[in-house]
């Protein structure tokens, strides 16, 4: 299969899933289930104005797209916050599906062209899908958050844990490694995973896997929402003005939770989620841990010691399987601690991709010597914020666009997202 062949087909994968995610009735998609998310129908009009922008007019807004000026504006995620989006005059659903087939219709023409006549750079179109296929996982967040009758069913089967895994570490030596990555490996990397550059870093280690629902509850029975030495000052005074006493989902007692609409026992073996960093940041100190800075934690991710060179994977080359690592978002949820061992990092983490976004204890900055890719606004407005990185994926992320070099990041504050953490120590 050629590249650009590949590309059609992860277009392809992303708008069926958009449109899976999307398949609801009119009143549905036009809720507002919270001001942190859109309702669905702007993400599903968002993505096909984006593709439009980027791959029909090649970034050039003032060029004319499909739709008219007044309409396109309604979709600029910098001039229409989340939180009034519900209140737009927004395209109605079948006007939104039927602008979207109508770009797709002439991207696919120009992909032909891409791989007849080099009609320009294949970089875009990966970029495009990128774009969608996070913000499917946003639509995924927005109907984890909804109140109703399930959509989504159950979810598909995952792997059995292993025990004896849950609260274990491995140590990583101290010494350099390679942190990020070069267009040459990652063509399709990002401009703030980019460029590579040698780090070092100190011994230390790192837990085996994710912190543990069970783990976390033990937590929270301790006190630990009521004990301010926990936290940090900002973490305390979050955790107050938000009345934070457990994990988003949680039932009172700790012992069901809500997901998508279904109502469960809590897993104890799989990794918690749905915790703001404050809430990790405070288990790691009750635990005498901290988080993990973001360079660790892909040392521990994607070096191999022996070869002296980064893995592509954790694993090693193989592109990810549903026996390497939970991802691709059909399961709705985490798999239990031990389920991937054959997914282990060189330095024997595991489930370092996939399951859970983990928390690190690292800002939003740039690497030494970032420049920024064709859409300028990616990274660069963000750097020095507010925020905290996230790395390795959740279950909800497309293994297309997913990468240990792969940066997430959002205000600490934050926990609709499919957030957890592992710990990490000082060796």
């Amino acid at each position: 299969m050629t590249a650009t062949e590949q590309l059609a087909r992860d277009l392809e994968a992303a708008r069926a899933r958009t449109l899976l995610l999307t398949d609801h009735d009119e009143p549905e998609l036009l809720r507002q289930h919270t001001p942190l998310l859109s309702p669905l129908v702007w993400d599903l009009a968002h993505v096909a104005q984006q593709e439009d922008l980027w791959l029909l007019r090649r970034g050039d807004a003032r060029r004319p797209g499909l739709l008219p000026p007044a309409v396109e504006a309604l979709y600029d995620a910098f001039a229409q916050p989340r939180a009034v989006r519900a209140r737009l005059p927004l395209l109605p659903p079948v006007e939104a599906r039927a602008y979207g087939r109508e770009v797709r219709a002439r991207v696919l023409e120009r992909l032909e062209r891409l791989g007849r006549d080099d009609d320009g750079d294949p970089f875009d179109v990966a970029m495009v899908v990128s774009h969608e296929q996070q913000h499917d996982e946003t639509m995924l967040q927005a109907l984890a958050v909804r109140t109703g009758p399930p959509l989504l069913g159950a979810g598909t089967p995952l792997p059995p844990g292993r025990p004896g895994v849950a609260g274990t570490s491995v140590p990583v030596p101290g010494g350099p490694f390679v942190l990020g990555v070069d267009a040459a490996d990652e063509p399709f990397s990002l401009d703030n995973e980019r460029p590579a550059h040698v780090v070092d870093l100190p011994a230390f280690r790192i837990g085996r896997v994710p912190v543990t629902n069970a783990e976390y509850a033990a937590f929270v029975a301790d006190g630990g929402y009521d004990t301010p030495r926990w936290w940090s000052g900002r973490g305390w005074a979050h955790r107050q003005e938000a009345g934070l006493q457990r994990p988003q989902y949680w039932s009172p007692d700790g012992t069901v939770r809500t997901r998508f609409g279904v109502l469960e026992e809590i897993p104890g073996d799989e990794p918690v989620q749905h915790v703001t960093f404050f809430e990790a940041e405070a288990y790691a100190a009750w635990a005498g841990a901290r988080l993990p800075t973001e360079a660790e934690w892909e040392k521990a991710a994607a070096w191999d010691p022996a070869a002296g060179r980064r893995r592509r994977w954790p694993w090693g080359d193989p592109e990810p399987t549903p026996a390497l690592a939970n991802l691709d978002g059909s399961a709705l949820r985490p798999a239990p601690v031990g389920a991937y061992p054959a997914g282990a990092s060189a330095y024997g983490a595991e489930q370092l991709v996939g399951d859970v976004w983990e928390w690190t204890s690292s800002g939003f900055t740039p690497w030494p010597g970032f420049t920024p890719m064709l859409y300028a606004d990616y990274s660069a407005p963000f750097f020095g914020g507010d925020y905290r990185v996230l790395r390795g994926g959740a279950w909800s992320v497309a293994s297309s666009i997913l990468r240990p070099s792969f940066r997430n990041w959002d205000h600490p504050v934050r926990r609709q997202v499919f957030s957890g953490f592992r710990l990490a120590w000082d060796a």
